[in-house]
């Protein structure tokens, strides 16, 4: 029996030719990972922060507001940054550092088995695949609670939780085929690996680290999915935007009751070539997704660092429309991607123009301001 029975007994042909490096999710648990206890962190049982009398909080807060426009006349240039899969406990100790030096808010979307042990994999049953099976693998029993906890933390810090749906299957066989009804069976069972899997994996009753109905946004494995058949879903969940389309540098806009908030097409500086604002398709992009030699890593990351500040630029020029960085937990290319983005982040989310927000936050802006009028 799966998760849910046993509950109950864009842009053309630019932005086409850079979705084909899609996206690669990073198992948090691989045996080449480091160890989830990094310096700082505590000895004492993380899991008194996820006392079962304590209420899950929502999965994505709003706490600030931001003014419809700034002195100089225009909206703010908003920047989101977001990661899939979310489930590295050393980087999700630096993701955090980092947007506390610059009051940043950040939006992590939460591969669902991250949060669910191994032992217990035959639960899910994804719809085309066998019992258990998951492109991403699942969970270390040892690193869900610290998971968990660290989830509970950024929420209380102001990030946003998003969910990645759960297996990450890609490509011909994967989510492509999914009908409405297996989005619901997927979504759902996503819900009850958070409320559910910690608990299993501490070997007593836990709390959630969030309630997961309360989550408002997705970003589908490799971008892709079917997406009359998932918004569908979303809809239904309350969910408020879709974050697995590409586009361009521009105000988004609202597409089948949802808001569209999209990896934007951009130069890679130096070149005449395109790519999306994510770290995968930089990479692809950069060396066909494959590791170079470290001596390489200076100009890589040079590279990624000038493509940021290019679209940036190109933000300013156009009115200060949104940028979405969309990245994942990993140390691909020895970590070019991860401290090009870091150095960004630091450099440019205390700028006078620039507010660093989750997805959530942008939409309570858009919904108070409208969509600001293109220059004419």
């Amino acid at each position: 029996m799966g998760l849910i029975s046993k509950r109950k007994a864009v842009a053309g042909v630019v932005v086409a030719a850079a979705l084909l490096a899609g996206c690669s999710d990073v198992d948090p648990d691989s045996a080449g990972d480091p160890s989830a206890k990094t310096p700082g962190q505590p000895t004492a049982d993380p899991s008194t922060t996820l006392t079962p009398s304590q209420k899950p909080p929502a999965a994505a807060p709003v706490t600030r507001t931001f003014p419809a426009r700034l002195k100089n006349g225009k909206p703010p240039l908003f920047i989101v940054v977001s990661f899939d899969g979310a489930g590295d406990l050393p980087l999700w100790t630096h993701w955090r550092s980092v947007a506390k030096e610059v009051n940043a808010r950040m939006t992590f979307f939460l591969s669902g088995p991250f949060l669910y042990p191994e032992s217990r994999r035959k639960d899910y049953k994804p719809p085309y695949k066998k019992l258990g099976a998951s492109d991403v693998g699942f969970g270390d029993a040892a690193k869900v609670v610290p998971r968990a906890v660290a989830l509970r933390q950024a929420i209380g810090e102001g990030h946003e939780i998003g969910t990645h749906a759960n297996g990450h299957f890609c490509g011909p066989k994967g989510i492509n085929k999914w009908t409405a009804q297996m989005w619901d069976y997927e979504l759902r069972a996503f819900d009850l690996m958070v409320r559910n899997g910690p608990g299993i994996a501490a070997g007593k009753r836990l709390a959630a680290p969030f309630d997961p109905t309360t989550v408002k946004g997705m970003r589908t494995p490799c971008l892709e999915g079917n997406r009359a058949a998932y918004r569908q879903v979303m809809r239904k969940r309350g969910m408020l935007y879709d974050a697995s389309d590409a586009g361009l540098i521009a105000w988004p806009k609202r597409e089948d009751g949802l808001w569209d908030f999209p990896l934007q097409s951009v130069h890679l500086a130096g070149t005449g070539r395109n790519t999306l604002t994510m770290d995968y398709n930089l990479w692809f992009t950069q060396s066909k997704a494959k590791p170079v030699p470290i001596a390489h890593a200076p100009r890589l990351k040079g590279q990624v660092l000038a493509t940021y500040r290019n679209a940036l630029a190109r933000s300013r020029g156009a009115g200060n429309p949104p940028l979405f960085l969309g990245n994942h937990f990993n140390r691909w290319n020895n970590s070019v991607y991860s401290e090009a983005l870091t150095t960004f982040v630091k450099e440019t989310c205390k700028q006078p123009d620039v507010r660093c927000v989750s997805n959530v936050e942008l939409i309570r802006w858009l919904e108070k301001n409208g969509i600001p009028k293109p220059k004419a």
